[in-house]
């Protein structure tokens, strides 16, 4: 399942996984998302979550506890030493002992069940706004050998200096924050050009193709990926 964004909201868009088996829970909050704004995909199993997770950027996950196949806990367990967006937990299991079961697995928050949807989503919003500070505060990023300064803006690969325009050091580092995954067109439009729409024109196609052409020519190993008629993979 997945729903397009609805009217425009005061908060920020987030791309949102829920990972819900139970159908009503699934398209009501798939509902209650849309009309905030948010985009959203549903998994309805573990496994589908971890290969949404590796194909695909997100904001935020909203993990149900119990699960057909390997449990939400085991996603967690699974999704260990990775990067990762983060995580919040609802359960109907909400003693305090499974609430610590699932903060230590990895989850940054845990919420039972039955549960008010706008405490929901003002834990989500704190959580995103936390971990976009925490991306900032990162002064290096590193795909492989190529290395991006964000203090000095400054990008190498195997020590060789890359001139980078203003545009595509923007894409790049965009790229690189979610450096294994697909970064959708769209998201390219709303992080670099500050876009909310698709203009139809070439200009996400123009800029990758000088910066692909900065990143991998004359390299071994070619780095940035088209996925057609989806988006761009760097690593």
């Amino acid at each position: 399942m997945q729903h397009d964004a609805g009217e425009d909201t005061q908060e920020a868009n987030m791309r949102i996984l829920l990972v819900e088996d139970d159908n009503k829970v699934a398209y009501w909050l798939g509902a209650k998302f849309q009309a905030k704004g948010h985009y959203l995909m549903l998994a309805t199993s573990g496994e589908h979550a971890l290969k949404l997770l590796a194909s695909q950027v997100f904001d935020i996950v909203v993990l149900d506890r119990m699960l057909p196949g390997i449990d939400g806990i085991e996603v967690l367990e699974r999704l260990r030493g990775k990067r990762h967006p983060p995580v919040i937990i609802l359960s109907t299991i909400d003693q305090a002992s499974e609430r610590v079961v699932g903060l230590r697995a990895g989850a940054q928050d845990y919420l039972g069940k039955p549960f008010d949807f706008s405490e929901l989503l003002v834990r989500m919003e704190l959580l995103v706004q936390r971990t976009d500070r925490l991306l900032k505060r990162e002064s290096r990023l590193y795909v492989q050998d190529l290395q991006i300064d964000l203090i000095l803006r400054e990008v190498s690969r195997s020590g060789q200096i890359i001139d980078l325009t203003e545009k595509e050091f923007q894409l790049l580092h965009t790229l690189a924050e979610h450096a294994g995954q697909i970064v959708p067109r769209g998201m390219l439009l709303e992080k670099v050009w500050g876009l909310q729409f698709d203009p139809q024109t070439n200009l996400i196609d123009v800029h990758v193709s000088k910066l692909r052409a900065k990143i991998d020519k004359g390299f071994d190993t070619p780095l940035l990926k088209t996925i057609r008629a989806t988006g761009y993979v760097l690593g």
